[in-house]
């Protein structure tokens, strides 16, 4: 990753294009930008600011190939992809962060948050991430290689929106492609290096995930300098759409100690 930096304009189009602001808060305490999970995209987190604090800005992180980038190519290398959401949150530089991610999305998180510390120090208050292994814990799956029929059956297990999508064949016929750019991103995934972060880490697990252990989720304490914690909670792999109140109440609660 480059130290150098676009033009002022260009520099807030890369920012427009790249995070999704639900509700834009003009002189923000701090901001919670937020990564969706493989297949997901940024209004998985659109009822979120109902449950913050004012002051808080919510951004979603909008990777290419869905909604209104629908038209563009998914990135299906993880080191391009952290490199250039890295580079469009330097407009947000200017107050606290805290990254958020699901599934794929806290790898994601996690990818730019080091990137963000090697490049200006650092910068990411904390690092929360849901239902993914540490990146020590990561198993290769070769999701990205199965048919059509067993990455749909893999899908259903998860669990969450997934699962009534893709009973809809144009739906499915939109979805499976960008899923299984995103599974090729997971499945050639190498962690950056440095290894540790300087702010904390906060964990969240459905117990019944099909997938992520306990001790996955434990392991992210390796990756951090500054503490770590973990909270379980009933439901699957996407546990967080019927608790989405709750979990994001509970991270309000940790915006209100930066």
């Amino acid at each position: 990753m480059t130290n150098s930096l676009h033009p002022p304009a260009q520099q807030a189009e890369l920012h427009r294009t790249w995070v999704r602001r639900f509700r834009p808060v003009s002189d923000p305490r701090l901001r919670l930008v937020c990564f969706p999970h493989a297949g997901g995209a940024a209004s998985f987190y659109r009822t979120w600011p109902q449950w913050l604090a004012p002051d808080v800005e919510v951004g979603a992180v909008c990777y290419p190939g869905r909604e209104e980038r629908i038209a563009e190519p998914c990135i299906d290398r993880m080191a391009e992809l952290a490199d250039r959401i890295a580079a469009a949150l330097v407009p947000w530089l200017d107050r606290p962060l805290v990254f958020f991610g699901h599934s794929m999305g806290a790898s994601v998180a996690h990818e730019v948050a080091l990137r963000l510390e090697a490049r200006f120090g650092q910068v990411v208050q904390r690092l929360i991430v849901s239902a993914r292994a540490a990146p020590s814990h990561l198993r290769p799956t070769g999701v990205s290689g199965w048919s059509d029929e067993e990455l749909l059956a893999h899908l259903r297990a998860l669990g969450g929106s997934f699962s009534a999508a893709l009973d809809h064949p144009d739906l499915r016929d939109l979805m499976l492609p960008i899923i299984r750019s995103d599974y090729r991103l997971v499945d050639g995934y190498e962690p950056y290096a440095p290894p540790l972060l300087s702010a904390p880490v906060t964990g969240y697990l459905g117990a019944e995930d099909p997938h992520v252990t306990e001790e996955d989720m434990r392991a992210w304490a390796a990756t951090t300098r500054a503490g770590h914690t973990l909270t379980v909670l009933p439901g699957d792999h996407f546990y967080l759409m019927p608790q989405a109140a709750r979990v994001v109440t509970e991270i309000d609660g940790l915006l209100s100690r930066h």
